[in-house]
């Protein structure tokens, strides 16, 4: 059985999701997120950064969220939540998929980092807007992107709404704008999924 190491928060949220989409058996085993526990030898041999997630699947031990979910969709998806490998549609999914952690999250994570090393009156102010401008840039790309379409791909959700839905998630808090009308309906329709819902309460 597949075992999820994740804490409340991190991007285990997606490979929780992903798998209560797939109806697929698996354990969640709640991790400490402190500094201390990440970076102690125990975790270090389970995650050699100190990260969170990790995935176990008999002898298979990975990190990497969007990673995982392409494995569990190979090996046990039955072609559910993802186009014909080698196909346009599949192109455009890796696309997606990958967009929301290498490019979407990146000003997120930075932005929160930021906050974490200047709390409160120490924030420097135009550092904070710069990952905001590049935060609300991927969500107007996004919106571009849903144009006429309930989901990224099209009719059908996907694993890319999956990964897109973690980031929404997180990015909200961390601009001053309101969503656009497309990405506030899309986001209210993926989050109103029951899967969404477990793996928030994970």
């Amino acid at each position: 059985m597949i075992k999820i190491y994740h804490a409340t928060g991190t991007r285990g949220f997606r490979v929780i999701w992903l798998c209560e989409e797939l109806g697929i058996d698996y354990e969640v085993e709640k991790v400490d997120f402190s500094k201390e526990h990440r970076f102690s030898s125990e975790w270090l041999q389970i995650n050699p950064l100190g990260k969170v997630p990790s995935l176990e699947d008999g002898e298979l031990l990975m990190s990497e969220s969007c990673a995982m979910m392409q494995y569990i969709l190979d090996r046990y998806g039955n072609g559910r939540l993802q186009p014909l490998t080698g196909t346009v549609e599949h192109a455009y999914f890796l696309q997606w998929l990958w967009f929301s952690e290498a490019t979407f999250s990146r000003p997120v994570g930075e932005i929160v980092n930021h906050r974490r090393e200047f709390p409160g009156e120490l924030e420097i102010l135009d550092v904070v807007k710069e990952m905001q401008s590049r935060i609300f840039k991927c969500i107007l790309a996004l919106d571009k992107a849903l144009e006429e379409k309930p989901f990224i791909l099209g009719k059908k959700f996907s694993a890319a709404d999956i990964s897109l839905g973690y980031t929404l998630l997180i990015a909200q808090n961390r601009v001053e704008d309101s969503l656009p009308e497309r990405v506030s309906n899309y986001w209210e329709s993926i989050s109103s999924r029951k899967a969404f819902k477990i793996a928030r309460e994970a």
